[in-house]
């Protein structure tokens, strides 16, 4: 009797122990589940506002014409050339990290909906400046210009300096930090209006050289009236307000920026730095300024 007591106890604690298990599922058929229910889940998915309320699409918007511009009407017109600092407060969203304004003319560059053009070192008749969009460039030639760049000097096999070339390195968005703007201020008669109008913009560049204080140089210009189809698509990032909705071809518009000015038309074509050292050049900057605003004061006088 106490042998058959104890075969069946053991018949029953291997039934139990059996039924208690976890028995090995069939993994290939549950991962074919579930990627059929993330696939069904996918299809079905819609993504929640972000937010409360919905946002317009900056794709679509398209820039605010300018009012037609006869040379008839034009009783006044002067050039002016200023440039923009990104590290003053009032410019510091333009090098914001969400949406840089060298971010947005780089990439409009590379799809080839903007065309970059060379600031010609070397005067011509025809482009005395540089910055006559007269020699396009292709992207990787734009882009290699805001490599930062230094100048290295060559040695022969007896470690003698034989010259000096220069050596692009990786692009660092964070180092442009001047803008340079080129526009018209005009008078149009016909509307009694007196206003600027942007023709291009420039980047610019240090280079660095051993034991020389270089100058800002363009990068390269991008003509202003063919990058507002791509400038008026991008939002500007607002340091104060979220609900502004400016892209950045408002901000150009509408003058939400802090400039100096830099050279202004004149019969010896001049720079300011070529007649004024340390703060005057900020002195002339303002009395420029000025003189184009009592300019248009003068008008109405009665």
């Amino acid at each position: 009797m106490k042998r058959l007591l104890i075969i069946a106890l053991s018949v029953v604690c291997t039934t139990t122990f059996a039924q208690t298990t976890p028995q090995p599922a069939n993994t290939t058929a549950m991962g074919a589940n579930a990627a059929h229910a993330a696939d069904s889940i996918a299809q079905g998915y819609e993504r929640p506002l972000d937010g409360y309320y919905e946002k317009s699409s900056f794709e679509a918007r398209k820039p605010t014409p300018y009012p037609a511009l006869r040379q008839a009407d034009v009783i006044f017109a002067k050039r002016v050339w200023r440039e923009i600092d990104v590290r003053e407060k009032m410019n510091q969203y333009l090098a914001s990290p969400k949406s840089r304004l060298i971010d947005v003319l780089l990439a409009a560059i590379d799809a080839g909906e903007l065309t970059a053009y060379d600031p010609s070192p070397n005067p011509t008749k025809n482009d005395p400046n540089g910055d006559a969009f007269s020699t396009p460039l292709t992207g990787g030639q734009a882009k290699a210009r805001m490599a930062d760049s230094a100048v290295v000097d060559q040695f022969d096999a007896d470690g003698n300096k034989i010259g000096s070339k220069l050596q692009a390195g990786e692009f660092n968005p964070d180092s442009v930090v001047k803008f340079r703007i080129k526009e018209d201020w005009v008078f149009d008669r016909q509307r009694s209006v007196f206003e600027p109008r942007i023709i291009g913009i420039a980047p610019l560049i240090k280079f660095q050289v051993e034991g020389l204080d270089m100058d800002y140089q363009p990068a390269f210009w991008v003509y202003f009236p063919e990058a507002r189809q791509v400038l008026a698509t991008k939002e500007a990032v607002s340091r104060n307000n979220d609900a502004t909705g400016l892209s950045f071809d408002d901000v150009f518009l509408k003058r939400l920026f802090s400039s100096y000015i830099v050279k202004v038309s004149n019969d010896k074509d001049e720079r300011i730095k070529d007649y004024a050292q340390g703060i005057d050049r900020l002195y002339e900057s303002e009395r420029i300024k000025k003189s184009l605003m009592d300019w248009e004061l003068t008008l109405w006088e009665y």
